[in-house]
């Protein structure tokens, strides 16, 4: 059978072409920063389909919605405390955390 070459190109062929191999500098600063943005992304999302603003979600943890913005926007770094706060207090959710090994 004749293939056909694929004009697609993965996440991971991308990373690798401008960030380098895992394991490089620039590589594990990009995976960083995407980290803190899904985290942020996440909570988000989560606040969104509860139906709150980020007042509404402030006020249920005891924070300002300032900070909620700011965490939501990945220019502050939340607290795994402050987090399970947000997820079960002003979520209504619970936390989970995984540690993965390679």
């Amino acid at each position: 059978m004749n293939q056909k070459k694929s004009n697609t190109t993965s996440l991971e062929e991308l990373k690798e072409k401008y960030y380098g191999k895992k394991g490089t500098s620039e590589r594990e600063q990009l995976e960083k920063g995407y980290e803190s943005f899904k985290l942020g992304f996440m909570i988000k999302e989560a606040r969104m389909k509860s139906g709150l603003t980020q007042q509404e979600l402030a006020d249920k943890v005891g924070t300002t919605k300032s900070y909620i913005s700011k965490i939501e926007n990945n220019i502050k770094e939340v607290r795994i405390s402050t987090l399970q706060k947000i997820v079960e207090f002003g979520l209504g959710g619970s936390l989970e955390l995984k540690i993965r090994l390679n």
